[in-house]
């Protein structure tokens, strides 16, 4: 399934959930790199997407898997090989109900190596996921949410999300469009109760307000997640909107933590907050996986009843990605306080946070390394007050190219996903090298800061 946030993604979802078919749900800006790898993965039968855009890509993917009998278009029709989704009526029959312990759906996960990983959620474990959730969030018949941010992913899908608030009666509104000019006036017109946001879209409606001025007081709790808010941005949130605020933290394989909606003002500013459920575990370990003292910083391990247990047909990487005692390595370096919020620090390895989409600095670096132009290449996370982190590739090439966005046009030609292509262009006749000879990507780090200032004066 490849649709942006409308009823064909809401209808398609429900019925195949309902069936016992498995869904995965693909980015609508997702391209050939990325769903060439996962129908790979995955082996799906059908490939549904929205009109035109797509249609060039699922011919190729048609052609190219044979596992792949349909091309269903949910949106206008692009062709005679595609069958028009809405046109398929079969006769109404009893199924019967999916079994509770099997997989509902299969969600992507970002990671560090650019392999495309695929998460198993069961209907037991997400039905807990949106309805604890939606619980939490006091999401009621009287509740409309928003969705601004694509469907496909977790946070707008399930926490409390689309799900969690139509299996509370309440109602769904859904946008295709991050516009304030289109959004805003779509809050007042709708009642709209409750919204989530990642912080690069947060900061801009923060911004919008300075000049749209629709009536925005439905407004009751505007969630914030995705990536680390900033403490000032989220008290510019709460000025702006006069609503509660809301941080979430999680992970599509399953821990969430949240802001309670009562929390004193200093711990929504400054966590993000504490485990939905009560049978949540976690450990926060040093290098060596030993506990690290209270207060003390170390990565978050989990495990719980909507925690999944291994990625999708994923053995060598599950063996790395959980403990012998079943518990899931995130990857995040946080810390515990004496209230048990959460503070996240960081990252471990190399990802970059994009505007709350997680990218593979290795991903990019493969992608630079097929151009004929680029003799070598790095790539680093740098911080950006807009999208949080931008991406900057450095590249060592033997002539510079006087176009840049040529080479951007060459990666999104090959398939790299839109949100993938660097921001950041730099080049280098050497590279800084650390005492034992690797690449010093935190000097390139700084460097990229430095240069991305004197290019704005």
């Amino acid at each position: 399934m490849q649709l942006p946030n409308d009823n064909a993604f809401v209808t398609l979802l429900f019925a195949l959930l309902r069936l016992g078919v498995i869904p995965v749900l693909a980015m609508p800006s997702q391209r050939a790199l990325d769903i060439d790898a996962l129908v790979e993965l995955a082996q799906p039968v059908a490939y549904v997407i929205h009109g035109e855009n797509h249609a060039e890509l699922a011919r190729q993917m048609a052609h190219k898997h044979a596992c792949l009998r349909h091309v269903l278009v949910a949106g206008e029709t692009v062709s005679n090989d595609f069958t028009p989704l809405f046109s398929l009526h079969g006769e109404q029959q009893a199924w019967p109900q999916p079994d509770v312990s099997a997989t509902a759906l299969l969600l992507l996960s970002g990671g560090t190596t650019g392999t495309p990983k695929l998460i198993p959620r069961r209907h037991a474990d997400y039905s807990y996921n949106f309805s604890a959730s939606a619980e939490l969030c006091s999401i009621s018949q009287q509740s409309v949410y928003l969705a601004v941010l694509p469907v496909a992913h977790n946070f707008p899908l399930a926490c409390p999300g689309i799900l969690g608030t139509l299996a509370c009666g309440g109602k769904v509104v859904l946008t295709d469009s991050a516009s304030c000019d289109e959004v805003m006036p779509l809050i007042a017109q709708e009642g709209v109760t409750h919204v989530a946001l990642v912080p690069a879209l947060a900061q801009l409606w923060v911004q919008a307000r300075e000049w749209e001025d629709s009536d925005l007081s439905s407004l009751r709790v505007i969630q914030a997640g995705g990536a680390r808010l900033d403490p000032t941005l989220a008290e510019q949130v709460i000025a702006t909107f006069d609503c509660t605020l809301q941080q979430v933290f999680g992970m599509a394989e399953g821990l969430l933590c949240f802001t309670r909606l009562d929390d004193p003002h200093t711990t929504i500013l400054h966590s993000q907050g504490r485990p939905l459920s009560p049978l949540d575990e976690i450990r926060i370990v040093d290098q060596d996986e030993n506990d690290v003292a209270p207060g003390e910083t170390g990565q978050l391990l989990t495990r719980g009843p909507y925690t999944i247990s291994g990625y999708y047909r994923a053995p060598a990487h599950n063996a790395q990605a959980f403990t012998a005692q079943g518990f899931y390595r995130t990857g995040d370096n946080v810390r515990l306080d004496e209230a048990g919020n959460l503070h996240v620090e960081g990252r471990i390895k190399e990802q970059i946070n994009r505007a709350g989409e997680k990218i593979a600095a290795a991903e990019v670096e493969s992608a630079l390394m097929r151009l004929a132009e680029v003799q070598d290449c790095a790539v680093v996370a740098a911080p950006d007050t807009l999208l949080g982190e931008r991406i900057c590739a450095f590249i060592i090439a033997q002539q510079v190219p006087t176009d840049y966005q040529q080479l951007r046009q060459q990666l999104t030609r090959m398939g790299l996903s839109t949100w993938k292509i660097p921001d950041q262009i730099e080049f280098l006749a050497h590279w800084p090298l650390t005492a034992v000879g690797k690449i010093d990507k935190k000097r390139l780090t700084a460097l990229a800061i430095d240069r991305y200032r004197h290019s704005a004066q």
